[in-house]
């Protein structure tokens, strides 16, 4: 049996459902200790109660990325649980609302830029104020393809995804020497309810698809492996660095 000492500490936000929650199975799966975050007490207590099952210590933890003082005390309540933050994985993101610019309106901008932008920065401010005096760390952001290209209906998601993209590189540089590793993996078209959402039909979803060079979705499961491995220490010569998953969308 593995000592419980011996197990990192991970948090996941947007850990509810589709590659958030596959995620925190993962890790589950690995030994780690996990603390889930969201927005919906339920869904989070069912997701609490499932990866125990597992066999994993984990605690749900209610918060909304989009406000500092949710993101502090998320990482409050972390480390009184465990005693420290190994690996912090910032999955919290929206669709938006798709769409031509010309239909775009400040409030669709901060629907999403609030979530996908500031809630990314405003965790790892957070996350690196425990994360640095430990000297050790690992962030994982979450993006997507679209954080590398342009997708005509989605300007504003897409400039979301680039903006994390460039913070992640950012705090990478800032960070480095320090013992804590930044990087960003980007999903490419993935079989979850916000590509349900964002496509609306299942003709827009085949459109899509077919844009794909492997021609098929990505599972949630094959996005969480390629997530724990950048967090682990099998990639501890990795930072600021952006790994897509994408089956061949920005090579194309």
């Amino acid at each position: 049996m593995k000592n419980a000492m011996d197990s990192p500490v991970v948090l996941i936000t947007g850990a509810l459902t589709g590659i958030g929650r596959a995620t925190a199975v993962a890790f589950a799966r690995e030994g780690a200790r996990i603390v889930v975050s969201g927005r919906h007490e339920k869904e989070g207590k069912e997701l609490e109660k499932e990866l125990r099952g597992l066999g994993a210590e984990a605690e749900f933890v209610k918060s909304d990325v989009r406000h500092d003082d949710d993101i502090r005390a998320l990482i409050d309540k972390t480390v009184a649980r465990f005693g420290r933050l190994d690996v912090a994985v910032n999955n919290a993101g929206t669709e938006g609302v798709p769409g031509p610019v010309t239909e775009q309106t400040a409030e669709s901008y901060a629907a999403t830029f609030d979530t996908n932008v500031l809630g990314t920065l405003l965790s790892m401010k957070h996350e690196l104020r425990v994360m640095l005096p430990q000297r050790n760390g690992s962030i994982v952001n979450v993006s997507s393809a679209y954080g590398s290209i342009g997708a005509a209906g989605a300007s504003v998601y897409v400039a979301s995804k680039h903006a994390v993209e460039g913070m992640t590189k950012s705090a990478a540089l800032e960070v480095a020497g320090t013992g804590v590793r930044v990087n960003v993996v980007a999903p490419g078209t993935t079989d979850t309810g916000m590509l349900t959402r964002f496509t609306s039909t299942d003709e827009n979803k085949a459109a899509l698809l077919s844009t794909v060079p492997i021609k098929r979705l990505a599972t949630p499961e094959e996005i969480a492996h390629v997530i724990a491995f950048v967090a682990s220490a099998n990639a501890s010569y990795m930072t600021g660095a952006s790994i897509p998953v994408d089956g061949g969308m920005i090579a194309d």
